[in-house]
């Protein structure tokens, strides 16, 4: 299939596409390397300042299926435009923020951009020519992993050598740029799925993800066996439940449950929330023992910049990863590059939790890890995209992100969770037996995402075209509920 006479080459959507993903990636980890200048500059607790990154992550989750919905609707450029505006005016908040309340009021106003990358698959697919769209959506999705390794050094630099407010007017500069071309140049799809905004939905998802996220994402301080983290996650997981059965009954609902119900969506769902746990955990563990002083006898003693381009090589092969799982996955289906890729993340994150003496050994390891994240990133996307009809993509690439978002809070917060546990008193540091467990942990996570790849079905012989239809989709209305 070649791009019609009067839409723009496929490339030139990618790239403008990239561009907000970029931004979007940036934004998870840029900010760590800040945390300590933002506790100092506000006057706050360590908790105070993680959140956030909390607030981000919270808000993201919540707009991530809604957006994704609303754009199956209305049209998917049209809210790429909105949601990307949204992130550029959180980030110009947090930028011209003068305490820490105002500023984690404009990271939550951030996470409004999370329909970034449902609603990016979704164009992918409706624009690209069908022997592109997995190659497409491939190097769309490895975008978390490449920015999340170059943002950690990117952030150490900007607060070594500037100011943290520095990398809010960096995103506010890369999300102006994604939302013009994206209005002036994106083609806006010919599919709607015409239905009701579901807002009742909507208010009981959102109670019901918050109450948990908000809960791990205070583990470390209230403990994981505490009556409140666990009250709340009770709470949070029967308002869930109470969320399918509302859904079951309505004409239009928020998430079509049918389709999450499918195996092969099922089970690339749990794949994609255990990769995002092993990844997030290694963004966290990675740099801290990098950091760590060289007089624990395990420690690098290296600074915050030092120490992200630790993870800037594993970025660079992360971003090869991609277009080879897509290649494969055109081929064969996106099973297998998955399977790999959660492969060799165990083996990476085993082989670190064993082996981490020295900076070249770190960084030989990170290299493994990020070609996996990379080809497993590539692939998840891609399997939900070929599992779902054209009108189903937005909200279900947008649930898948939700996952990916809970494994990452709770990648990172059991390791952080972990090293608290295993503090030498002496010192003040995590023992090195601490990193041990917590690799340990995010490996286990890997091996358990590729159990959980193989469980998902072989690409049926006639897969879903991609690429543009000639009539819009039906509506959701005409679909089964079950």
């Amino acid at each position: 299939m070649t791009p019609q006479p009067d839409r723009q080459h496929y490339n030139v959507t990618l790239a403008i596409l990239a561009i907000g993903a970029l931004a979007f990636a940036l934004a998870q980890t840029t900010l760590l390397p800040a945390l300590p200048a933002i506790q100092h500059a506000y006057d706050a607790t360590p908790s105070e300042a993680t959140l956030v990154i909390t607030s981000y992550f919270l808000v993201a989750s919540v707009a991530t299926p809604i957006l994704g919905r609303l754009g199956d609707m209305f049209g998917k450029q049209r809210l790429l435009a909105v949601s990307l505006a949204c992130f550029a005016a959180g980030a110009l908040v947090c930028a011209l923020a003068g305490s820490l309340e105002v500023t984690v009021a404009g990271r939550a106003f951030m996470g409004l951009g999370g329909g970034v990358f449902p609603l990016s698959f979704g164009i992918i697919r409706d624009e690209f020519p069908r022997e592109r769209v997995s190659t497409g959506i491939g190097l769309l999705g490895s975008i978390t992993g490449v920015g999340g390794g170059i943002g950690l050094p990117l952030g150490g630099i900007i607060v070594d050598h500037a100011s943290f407010h520095w990398i809010f007017w960096l995103w506010i500069a890369l999300a102006l740029v994604a939302t013009t071309t994206t209005l002036l140049f994106v083609p806006e799809s010919p599919i709607r799925s015409p239905g009701r905004v579901d807002v009742l939905g909507a208010i009981v998802l959102t109670i019901g993800l918050v109450l948990p996220l908000v809960a791990i994402s205070r583990a470390n301080i209230w403990g994981w066996g505490s009556a409140r983290l666990l009250g709340l996650c009770g709470l949070g997981l029967a308002i869930l439940v109470g969320f399918v059965f509302l859904e079951r009954g309505r004409r239009d609902p928020l998430v079509d449950l049918a389709t999450l119900r499918r195996r092969s969506v099922l089970t690339t769902n749990i794949a994609t929330l255990l990769v995002g746990f092993g990844l997030f955990g290694s963004f966290v563990l990675i740099p801290q023992l990098a950091q760590t002083p060289e007089s624990t006898g395990y420690g690098f003693g290296l600074d915050a910049t030092q120490a992200g381009l630790i993870l800037l090589p594993s970025s660079l092969l992360n971003l090869l990863g991609a277009p080879l799982a897509g290649a494969v996955g055109a081929r064969v289906g996106s099973k297998l590059p998955l399977l790999v890729g959660t492969t060799l993340s165990a083996v990476a994150l085993l082989g670190l939790s064993f082996a981490h003496g020295t900076p070249a050994i770190v960084t030989g390891w990170a290299c493994f890890l990020g070609f996996g994240f990379g080809l497993a990133y590539a692939a998840m996307p891609n399997l939900i995209i070929e599992a779902v009809d054209a009108h189903e993509t937005g909200e279900a690439t947008g649930v898948n992100t939700i996952l990916r978002n809970i494994g990452a809070t709770l990648g990172s917060q059991v390791a952080a969770s972990v090293l608290a546990g295993h503090v030498i008193a002496s010192t003040g540091f995590p023992s090195d037996r601490g990193f041990e467990l917590a690799l340990l942990v995010g490996a286990a996570g890997s091996v358990l995402a590729a159990l959980s790849s193989l469980a998902i079905p072989g690409r049926a012989p006639a897969p879903v075209a991609a690429g543009r239809p000639p009539a819009p989709a039906p509506a959701r209305a005409s679909e089964p509920y079950g």
